[in-house]
């Protein structure tokens, strides 16, 4: 197995990407390419001491910065490190893709080089929350911004496949992104994505509100990119505010230092839970390949997650099986209706 890293575009260089490539290749036995400059590379893997074999560079002399337009990979940067890295999961020299540059540039770099899965009409990125009960998907959370009802089923169906090879459940609970419960509520896309997800052979459990997210309802909610991407923002500032105000009033006042060591454990096991770097790095779904984006401020351990998160997808060919859903999806519903009698 060999994952491709896309080792400059996170927003402390190189160091990070390589640290959680040596710990990754160590602890999973997989082979790494390192993507960038190559003497930046080389002279980063010598200071940090790393002669571990399984790590290799690739070549690649231009970087897309963060405040790039993603559309600028495809006209001016070809030679860039997310390019090139994509472009070795095109050519069977990688197995999968890993970056924490960019995202839009991924995006981009995954639409061009690699492709659209067949059927499908939008990838999605499907990020991994903690929940009362271990571990839901929320998808699409950026990739798409204005959906149709039938792109939300899509989503469903990607993130169907991604739950079964994540929670090891042959059938997890989906639920869809709304302002209620009931059936009615909901905007007129919410609302006609409800009834073909209703009349699907998804395990369908119905609207999922915001409040309920993290309840472990669903093993699997869908939504647009856009309403993704505010709660999963709002979710992240919401849990680093907690944690600063748990601990400002621990710090605070003499019981509190006094209980710290009692609570020290616990405190330690939530943090870990709440811990982007746990997850690593969220899929795109829908395109011919795997594609794991990462936060542009990864630490070591979020790197190595996320190239371990890649290496299990690409093992499960998880590309291949959402192909597969998405053509008996699309053959379903060209199914011609039933005589009513």
């Amino acid at each position: 197995m060999k994952i491709a890293l896309d080792a400059m575009g996170g927003d402390h260089g190189p160091a990070p990407c390589i640290e959680g490539a040596l710990s990754a290749a160590q602890d999973f036995d997989v082979d790494v390419v390192l993507v960038g400059d190559e003497k930046v590379l080389a002279d980063e893997c010598r200071r940090l001491g790393s002669t571990d074999p399984r790590l290799s560079i690739k070549h690649a002399p231009q970087v897309v910065e963060m405040h790039e337009s993603p559309a600028t990979v495809a006209r001016k940067k070809r030679d860039s490190s997310i390019w090139i890295a994509t472009e070795l999961v095109k050519n069977g020299e990688a197995d999968a893709v890993v970056s924490p540059g960019n995202t839009g540039a991924s995006m981009v770099a995954s639409f061009f080089v690699l492709g659209l899965t067949k059927g499908v009409e939008r990838p999605a990125i499907a990020t991994s929350l903690p929940t009362l009960t271990g571990e839901a998907i929320l998808l699409d959370v950026g990739a798409n911004v204005d959906c149709t009802a039938q792109h939300l089923t899509q989503f469903a169906i990607m993130g169907n496949e991604y739950g079964k090879h994540l929670f090891r459940k042959p059938n997890p609970r989906v639920g869809l992104l709304s302002i209620g419960e009931e059936d009615s509520k909901g905007n007129e896309v919410t609302k006609e994505a409800f009834k073909i997800l209703k009349g699907s052979a998804l395990n369908f459990v119905g609207n999922v509100e915001g409040r309920d997210v993290y309840s472990g309802n669903a093993d699997v909610v869908v939504c647009d990119g856009f309403i993704g991407n505010v709660a999963l923002k709002i979710s992240e500032g919401v849990a680093e505010t907690i944690k600063k105000l748990l601990f400002k009033e621990i710090s605070g006042s003499l019981l509190g230092r006094l209980a710290y060591p009692l609570i020290a454990s616990p405190l330690r096991n939530l943090k870990r839970r709440i811990d982007y770097a746990e997850f690593g790095g969220a899929p795109l779904l829908g395109v011919n390949g795997i594609t794991m984006i990462c936060h542009g401020r990864s630490s070591a351990k979020a790197i190595k997650n996320a190239i371990r998160r890649a290496k299990g997808l690409a093992e499960s060919r998880v590309d291949e099986l959402i192909q597969r859903d998405i053509e008996e999806s699309l053959a379903q519903s060209r199914l011609p209706e039933e005589p009513s009698t």
